[in-house]
């Protein structure tokens, strides 16, 4: 009795265990897998990542108490970092190594080691098979007719002899029947590189004005700063715009890389260009203004002729002789199509704000038409950016790269490549020699076909002499 308990219970855990393994090696595991994961990647690119609840309510209205839900319960906002998401990558991951190990033992036996006869019930399971009687020659003319035509036509045979049968068996691609395990390691070794870069990798920005240096960066949703170990200088921002508009059209930054206060890289980066040092690599991402800009103007009194120079700040309040002074209010890089240009006004030397007017850059006698008391041309300015650049570290990227290079070559073994097998079979007859050919291809089964459909013609017009 106690034998039987025994049984039924080393049954019950073999079933339970059983069944967990078929589960982790399920086709449908690995689709549900795939689907969630390309859901989740969906509604990751539709929430913006590394933002906080509180820039998003601000940003697009939404509801904040809600959006603190949504990031406390599912971490909305770094959903790729979240337990939930890398439980999935793990599910498949461990689904992709259940299903390589459950399949992998059959298809290295089938290559390592193949049938080499082809017995009467091996013919049965082919679905392209050709039988031809020679009526002329031996049985040996006959095989050597048979290995030099499969050494021509497809891949030289090997050959086996049993009870006075000669077998023939010729195969190609053997190797691509692997395509599909190479393809599973090489997402394996991307989802390792992935995670590389989550734990030892970061994503930051930093701003950095031109003429400065700077050897830290603030990671995205993080608060603290990380430290580097160099030091960046922006020694020139440049952007260039369309025509007659303020859309920049190109931009760029002169960056140094320092270390011990030494210079040890230069570089001009542009958008998709960017500069790599110590595995750290610096986008250009952003600009904008660096303060007030300044202005140099030249100054004619209209009723003396006497002319003077005079630098100004935005909104800052120049004087000028007899008392009054001026201040620029505005600036514009490109006013409609007539280049730089400046609002301004006079003050009168009790402080009362004269009309605003314009004076253009490439236009230097342009004010004269105003009619006032002082004639202003603007000769130049001066304004100092700042370069927006986005920071990645991510030491997994080569261990990705070589996972797509093994994904490229794995899915052309897999989907462009199959394992073709001919066998042979050569028998005694009471006349002649009876010779069988059949063969089978792993995929592609119609192109097989048609290239066994060939092969077959061909052979009997060799073995009849024609």
């Amino acid at each position: 009795m106690d034998n039987k308990s025994e049984i039924q219970t080393e049954r019950a855990k073999g079933f339970v265990t059983d069944r967990i393994w078929d589960f982790f090696c399920s086709l449908k595991l690995a689709i549900g897998t795939l689907i969630l994961l390309a859901l989740t990647s969906i509604i990751g690119t539709v929430i913006e990542q590394g933002k906080t609840p509180e820039e998003m309510a601000a940003k697009h209205g939404w509801n904040l108490e809600f959006l603190n839900f949504l990031d406390k319960s599912i971490n909305a906002f770094d959903m790729y970092h979240s337990w939930w998401f890398l439980s999935l990558m793990g599910l498949f991951a461990v689904n992709l190594i259940c299903c390589s190990i459950k399949r992998f033992p059959h298809v290295w036996k089938t290559v390592n080691e193949p049938k080499l006869v082809g017995a009467e019930g091996l013919f049965r399971t082919l679905s392209n098979v050709e039988e031809v009687v020679v009526q002329k020659g031996s049985i040996d003319e006959v095989r050597d007719k048979a290995v030099a035509f499969l050494g021509g036509k497809f891949v030289a045979p090997r050959v086996t002899e049993q009870d006075g049968t000669i077998y023939l068996y010729a195969e190609k691609g053997a190797w691509s029947r692997f395509g599909v395990y190479v393809t599973h390691a090489s997402i394996l070794i991307i989802f390792i590189g992935a995670a590389i870069g989550n734990v030892w990798g970061y994503k930051a920005f930093v701003n950095i004005v031109e003429g400065s240096a700077v050897d830290q960066v603030w990671p995205r949703g993080g608060k603290e700063p990380i430290k580097l170990d160099f030091a960046v200088r922006c020694d020139n921002f440049d952007v260039e715009f369309y025509d007659g508009s303020q859309r920049p059209k190109e931009f760029s930054s002169d960056l140094v890389v320092l270390e011990n206060g030494q210079e040890v890289l230069k570089k001009k980066i542009e958008v998709n260009d960017p500069l790599t040092y110590k595995g750290i690599t610096f986008y250009q991402s952003s600009y904008g203004p660096a303060g007030d800009a300044t202005f140099r103007f030249r100054i004619r009194e209209r009723a003396t002729g006497q002319t003077i120079e005079a630098t100004a700040r935005q909104g800052e309040h120049v004087p000028l002789p007899g008392g009054a002074s001026f201040a620029v209010t505005n600036f514009a890089e490109s006013y409609d199509r007539f280049g730089p240009a400046v609002q301004m006004h006079v003050n009168t030397p009790g402080g009362r704000h004269g009309n605003p007017f314009i004076v253009l850059q490439n236009y230097p006698d342009f004010d004269a038409q105003r009619g006032g008391e002082y004639i202003f041309s603007l000769l130049g300015y001066q304004q100092r950016f700042y370069t927006g650049l986005q920071v990645a570290k991510d030491p997994g990227v080569w261990v990705v790269w070589l996972g797509c290079f093994l994904m490229v070559i794995g899915s052309c073994g897999a989907f462009f490549l199959s394992h073709r097998r001919l066998w042979v079979t050569i028998q005694p007859l009471t006349k002649g020699v009876g010779v069988k050919l059949g063969g089978s291809a792993h995929r592609n089964q119609p192109a097989f076909a048609l290239f066994f459909d060939s092969l077959r013609k061909d052979l009997n017009a060799t073995l009849s002499g024609n």
